[in-house]
């Protein structure tokens, strides 16, 4: 508590020394939980008289796309000059709900030539490289980097600087890196807050009907397809995995987030205690891993897929081929289990 008392008057040296420009980052396919922190924390800066500008390197998923502020957020993909603009005005770079620069795509070169650009960093995974930021709220037991900027505004402003909309985009956060509840370091101090967001106004029914029942048809289609056709057991039922080919994916008219929440499902199998979902781009595989119990999927994506995240939730990338891919994945399987004995 100590140490958290004193970054919050670190963090007052930065912001309350006049109006600044800053720019507030979310990773390369922003969740809600990016999005949703992100525009919270937009909140609680323009509330201290600063010029904020948020932005994201590629699109956020369709069933985001009725967040209140999140048209004024810059996708970096359909407009870079604006968004290389506001990273070389900015005087100071916000970093939220991830810990590597290079996560950034292009807009990394950008960001590592400012060099007059103080870097902060709030973020809730494993390992940050903190000779990187002038400032780390990093706190991997948390269940978000949303319920993380909810605590840090509290200290820092109070939380009268939420509103309804905020509340909603801080509810949209945690609800989907929790799982809507169901995972994640879910203590007295998150219900507590989410009280506190309930009593700004929010609608829980309606938010979660926004984003888990407003999907296209083409996306509940493929979920079909991906559980029909794609599922497999291995490990005598102990993992399972999906992979997905590009082709596959433009059959069912795929839109960003439309694979979102896909590698939960084997899970909900008794037997298994570890999913994969391998998902075709036109530059690499992109991994995304889960488990329960006593599997650690961060360590296996770090050990075989130069990954990484929470216990629970991890992700990697590969550069092979799909097949390749799955194929190296059976066999890290295969040792995992027997070296953790998972058998």
């Amino acid at each position: 508590m100590k140490d958290f008392e004193q970054k919050i008057e670190k963090l007052k040296g930065y912001l309350t020394v006049g109006p600044k420009k800053i720019a507030v980052l979310a990773h390369t396919n922003p969740d809600g939980d990016a999005i949703g922190s992100s525009l919270a924390w937009a909140k609680v800066l323009r509330s201290m008289g600063h010029e904020v500008t948020c932005l994201v390197p590629n699109r956020y998923p369709a069933f985001l796309a009725w967040m209140p502020g999140i048209e004024e957020v810059i996708v970096a993909k359909e407009d870079n000059g604006r968004a290389v603009e506001a990273i070389d005005d900015a005087d100071l770079i916000f970093f939220l709900d991830f810990n590597r620069i290079d996560r950034l795509e292009n807009l990394s070169d950008h960001i590592m030539g400012n060099q007059k650009a103080v870097r902060l960093l709030i973020d809730h995974h494993l390992d940050p490289p903190v000779e990187e930021y002038a400032l780390v709220f990093s706190d991997h037991t948390s269940c978000s980097t949303s319920y993380l900027v909810y605590n840090i505004a509290e200290r820092l402003t109070g939380l009268d600087v939420f509103d309804r909309e905020a509340a909603e985009a801080l509810y949209v956060g945690i609800m989907t890196d929790t799982g809507n509840f169901s995972f994640s370091f879910l203590t007295p101090g998150l219900f507590r807050a989410v009280a506190g967001l309930i009593e700004k106004g929010i609608d829980i029914p309606s938010i979660n009907s926004m984003v888990y029942n407003s999907y296209s048809e083409g996306r509940v289609r493929l979920l079909g397809y991906v559980l029909l056709k794609k599922m497999k057991m291995i490990e005598g039922g102990r993992a399972a995995y999906i992979a997905l080919k590009e082709s596959e994916m433009r059959k069912f008219n795929f839109q960003v987030g439309d694979s979102e929440g896909f590698v939960n499902y084997p899970l909900s199998i008794a037997s298994v205690n570890m999913s994969a979902m391998f998902t075709e781009t036109r530059k690499f595989i992109r991994i995304s891993f889960r488990s329960r119990g006593d599997v650690d999927v961060s360590e296996f994506a770090a050990r075989y897929f130069n990954g990484g995240g929470h216990k629970n939730a991890s992700g990697g990338k590969s550069f092979d081929s799909i097949a390749k891919t799955v194929e190296r994945f059976e066999e890290a399987v295969a040792e995992f289990f027997t070296e953790k004995k998972l058998r």
